[in-house]
């Protein structure tokens, strides 16, 4: 299939994908607004605790996942730190970057918005393992 040649059905499920996927991001910037964070907190404490295989990432991942500079992302992890939803660590491995971490406050903000975030999947007919 060319690209000049899409049937109209093709347009069709774009939009409406696009369609459900704003709806879902904006469900999930009023969720966090709700409980009184930011999107962009509540979208930076769910990168450090989905990322595969460990509770932690270094400024360089975070940035990466959130599609955002490394300078950007410095900013947000200080914010996040600053009111105590984040903690930084040394990275023992290589000295030129830190970990960043939850703490419980953190953890329960995302514990709180997750359930909400799932519960709102299940109604769109999102199934998760």
């Amino acid at each position: 299939m060319t690209h000049e040649n899409l049937p109209k059905a093709v347009y069709e499920q774009l939009a409406e994908f696009r369609y459900r996927l704003r709806k879902f991001i904006h469900f999930s910037e009023n969720a966090a607004r709700n409980i009184g964070l930011t999107p962009q907190q509540h979208q930076l404490m769910l990168t450090i605790q989905g990322f595969p295989g460990r509770d932690f990432v270094t400024i360089a991942e975070a940035a990466e996942k959130l599609q955002i500079t490394h300078h950007a992302c410095v900013g947000l992890v200080s914010r996040c730190v600053h009111v105590g939803l984040i903690i930084r660590r040394v990275n023992l491995e290589d000295a030129r970057s830190i970990h960043i971490a939850l703490t419980e406050k953190g953890m329960d903000f995302l514990r709180k918005l997750s359930a909400v975030h799932l519960m709102q999947l299940e109604s769109l007919d999102f199934k998760f393992p």
